[in-house]
């Protein structure tokens, strides 16, 4: 009869502790997953918010050259030499817009024998842009985030 039995010691398995390794490489896909999906979420707000500064921008240039028509034809600008005026739209579209209006006269023809025709051709340029300037455009702004500017001319006779 052996009281103490002597045995060889306990070899560890191959496969002890797999199951971690495992766990681990879960923990890190699902988190770089969700990084992921977290970067495209910001990316898309975004994107959409400068769309929506775009599309305000936009209005606000076709604003301007309106305003400029009108002031052209109708208003106190009359021969439109170089004349500059800036608009300030930041209550309705968060924008200010630069109209310049500039013409040129042309014979185009004649209204009797020996009388020449003349004709003005109106050129309306109104740029818009969100920057922090008194006018647009607002070259210390350009280089910041969320600035927008949109350029619109129109040739009138």
């Amino acid at each position: 009869m052996r009281l103490f039995a002597v045995h060889a010691p306990k070899r560890p398995c191959a496969s002890q502790g797999f199951g971690m390794v495992v766990i681990l490489l879960v923990l890190v896909g699902l988190s770089s997953i969700a990084a992921a999906l977290a970067r495209l979420s910001l990316s898309q707000q975004n994107s959409a918010s400068m769309w929506l500064l775009k599309a305000q921008a936009d209005q606000a240039a076709l604003a301007g050259i309106d305003w400029g028509m009108y002031t052209a034809y109708k208003g106190t600008w009359g021969t439109c030499s170089n004349a500059t005026q800036t608009l300030d739209l930041q209550t309705d579209y968060g924008m200010k817009v630069t109209v310049t209006c500039s013409s040129k006269t042309y014979n185009e023809g004649e209204t009797d024998v020996g009388v020449p025709k003349v004709v003005r051709r109106y050129t309306i340029t109104a740029v818009a842009c969100n920057g922090a300037a008194a006018t647009c455009p607002d070259n210390a702004s350009a280089t910041k985030s969320f600035y927008v500017e949109t350029r619109n001319e129109v040739n009138a006779i």
